[in-house]
């Protein structure tokens, strides 16, 4: 928890102090390890006697988790800019200028913003400054960074180049459709079995007595309303888990738009609630669970843009 602190304010003060946009980088970094390490001892700040693995806390930490998330899902969405943003986004922008290190495509970039500035705005104060910046982005005496790529571009771009032979050459769009329909029909189907295993030991006196003895002593049910919660879980993991199934008979069908938003839609559900319940009642070894569902969102997250780019 100190150790988080302080990176978390180390974060806080590096880009009050420096202003090269490196620092930014940096200070990101710094504060999410900073918030990782605070946030882990978050059961000891709820209870009275610091417990470490109070049994709300694993799901309070993956919450936390989810917001951020969803938050940066709603950041990068784009939306329509108005003037006065678009030329903040291209001012920002030219500090590539200072450090000697825009590209060409950042300047291209740049001057298609400053083309919309002048076409929205074209008499107003924000115009005349666009045209100005245009003009100088548009001299010849504007030198461009020559430096080769960083590792990190290399990486990126050795990734995409993987990506389009491996979409053309080997993960052909029938094997693709093939693989993901069998991850959706195993990840629902052995939940399904979980859950009609449980059903058929409900209906065994002897058999259901230990069952709840067992979950009683293990100290995740101590009330009605706990119970309750961990029937809840039950049913929604089982609808859920028939989504899922259901996902994987119309792909199989070859229905693919809408086996990948049913997909989509079971296992973000799954993700955003039924999850919650999971880490309430198996603490982090859930985690497993979660990476795999994540994992499979984003196979079917890349199917569709592979595949179903125009049509789904």
């Amino acid at each position: 928890m100190l150790w988080g602190g302080l990176l978390l304010f180390i974060s806080g003060l590096l880009p009050l102090i420096l202003a090269n946009a490196w620092i930014y980088t940096i200070s990101a970094i710094l504060n999410g390890v900073g918030v990782g390490l605070f946030i882990d001892e978050v059961g000891k700040f709820i209870t009275q006697n610091n417990d470490y693995f109070y049994p709300p806390a694993a799901p309070i930490i993956y919450a936390f988790f989810l917001l951020i998330a969803l938050l940066y899902l709603y950041l990068r969405k784009p939306a329509q800019q108005t003037p006065r943003q678009l030329l903040y986004q291209v001012i920002h922008d030219l500090s590539e200028v200072l450090d000697h290190d825009l590209q060409p495509n950042e300047k291209a970039q740049m001057l298609r913003q400053l083309q919309e500035v002048i076409a929205r705005a074209p008499d107003s104060n924000l115009g005349l400054l666009a045209r100005e910046l245009t003009e100088f982005l548009d001299s010849e005496a504007l030198r461009l960074s020559t430096r080769p790529p960083t590792r990190l571009e290399k990486a990126r771009r050795s990734l995409e180049s993987l990506g389009q032979i491996i979409s053309e050459r080997w993960l052909t769009q029938p094997r693709f459709r093939l693989f993901l329909t069998g991850c959706l029909a195993i990840s629902g189907g052995a939940r399904l079995t979980r859950l009609l295993w449980l059903y058929r030991q409900a209906h065994l006196d002897r058999a259901l007595s230990e069952l709840l003895l067992r979950t009683i002593e293990s100290g995740l049910i101590q009330t009605p309303r706990a119970l309750q919660w961990a029937i809840i879980r039950l049913a929604l993991e089982g609808g859920f888990s028939l989504l899922m199934v259901g996902a994987a008979l119309l792909l199989a069908r070859r229905n693919e738009i809408g086996g990948t938003r049913l997909a989509t839609l079971s296992l973000v559900m799954s993700l955003t609630t039924v999850n919650l319940l999971v880490f309430y009642f198996d603490q982090f070894s859930a985690v497993v669970i979660t990476l795999w569902q994540f994992s499979l969102l984003m196979l079917v997250s890349l199917y569709r843009r592979w595949f179903l780019q125009n049509g789904g």
